[in-house]
């Protein structure tokens, strides 16, 4: 591989402090992207919206995604990759300090604001983490180490869920019928307590994260160092399997957000549970299966090809998405639970075989996969708007159910490199 990076071993009493901080930015992207899914129903419940304007948080976050993947590079090429994940922590920080004006505001495009300020900083640390956990190490074992650092994403898959839903999300929901009842004044009210409920988290998770950035600023980093590479776009899309990679993630991404967003909806409506409770399903549920997933994954791949796991993974959520669209009661949620464990190995693995043999294209080719997760973007407001459509949310799972046939041909058959001319 043409990139290559001073060595930074866990084991070195010298380097654990920076490999401690590069690995703390997988739980902070990890736990604040999984409070998107406690936004969504309650944001629902405050401005009254619909499933599909509600999925407008995911497009929001992931348009950010999209649009920082490139300039992200570019300043990583340009500045260092330090520069990059301190760039990207003060947005981070600043992001989720907006959602004080916001809820002052009480106006629903001021929260989308907010989180898309948060995503272009995500953008900034994800593209300089994902290759730091690939490269530190040799090829062969790439995904096995991506998969060990995203584990801690884990982690905060499962805190953002318990905490968000202790301090964001109501006891106690209103239906339409009983807002109707309600005078303008007892409306305003409302709608303010319950925009003001997230003030205090995100306070909170900015000033921690403004403090993080402050403790990089000081932190010797090693340099990873990249062969200059003069081709473009077009040339490294060359790569057949890379394409794919692309592709397989953007249709992964959707996929994870739409199960992820939907989940404490989907609980409250086929299962009969409160928000709070579906909340802590969702984290201590959910959560917990993602995160083992994650560990699980990494050991099966010391004697399972990652690519064969990752098509076996995708054919078990097929058949779980079956299961939480065509059931009832509480065997919905535990089938959406079970998707979090089996879907866990995607992203980190589509991405390490993703990069694989491109050379000096790898930061472009890393940059193009991170851009992919414009899926979580576009493929949520699809479902939202066929739940809409027929009146019941199960059946907008039939969108992540088509996302995972996509990944499982990707894992069987194309994520092979090619050599290009």
């Amino acid at each position: 591989m043409a990139a290559s990076v001073s060595t930074l071993n866990a084991s070195d009493k010298r380097s654990w402090f920076p490999f401690a901080l590069i690995t703390s930015l997988f739980f902070f992207w990890g736990f604040v992207n999984n409070l998107d899914p406690i936004l969504i129903p309650h944001l629902r419940q405050a401005f009254s919206l619909s499933y599909l304007q509600s999925s407008l948080i995911d497009s929001a976050v992931f348009i950010g995604y999209f649009l920082m993947a490139l300039p992200a590079g570019m300043i990583m090429k340009k500045y260092g990759y330090k520069s990059g994940i301190v760039l990207g922590l003060l947005l981070f920080g600043a992001g989720a300090l907006l959602f004080i004006p916001a809820a002052d505001t009480r106006q629903y495009i001021f929260f989308l604001i907010a989180l898309f300020v948060i995503a272009t900083g995500l953008t900034l640390l994800e593209t300089a983490a994902n290759p730091y956990a690939t490269i530190l190490g040799s090829p062969e074992t790439a995904a096995q180490r991506l998969n060990f650092a995203q584990s801690f994403n884990g982690l905060g898959v499962v805190l953002a869920p318990l905490i968000g839903g202790k301090f964001i999300l109501s006891e106690k929901t209103l239906s339409a019928s009983e807002r109707a009842l309600l005078s303008p004044e007892e409306l305003a009210r409302f709608i303010t307590a319950e925009a003001s409920s997230v003030k205090l988290p995100y306070l909170i998770l900015g000033l921690t994260i403004l403090a993080v950035a402050v403790l990089f600023l000081f932190t010797k980093l090693p340099d990873m160092i990249e062969q200059e590479s003069k081709n473009n776009i077009a040339h490294v899309l060359k790569h057949k399997h890379l394409r794919w990679a692309v592709m397989a993630q953007l249709f992964y991404v959707g996929a994870q957000v739409c199960v992820v967003s939907f989940f404490i909806n989907m609980a409250t409506q086929t299962a009969g549970l409160s928000q709070q409770v579906a909340a802590t399903y969702l984290g201590l549920g959910y959560g917990l299966a993602f995160m083992s997933g994650r560990f699980a994954g990494t050991f099966f791949m010391r004697f399972i090809a990652p690519n064969k796991l990752l098509s076996v993974y995708a054919l078990i959520n097929i058949v779980l998405s079956a299961i939480a669209i065509f059931t009832e009661g509480m065997l919905t949620v535990y089938a959406l639970i079970g998707i979090g464990f089996f879907m866990s190995i995607m992203f980190p693995t589509i991405f390490a075989l993703g990069i694989v043999g491109l050379g000096n294209d790898t930061k472009l080719g890393s940059s193009l996969i991170v851009m992919s997760v414009v899926g979580g973007a576009l493929l949520p407001p699809f479902m939202g708007y066929f739940s809409d459509l027929t009146g019941n949310i199960q059946n907008g799972y039939f969108i992540p159910m088509l996302c995972y046939i996509v990944v499982f041909f990707f894992g069987w058959k194309f994520y092979r490199p090619v050599p290009i001319t």
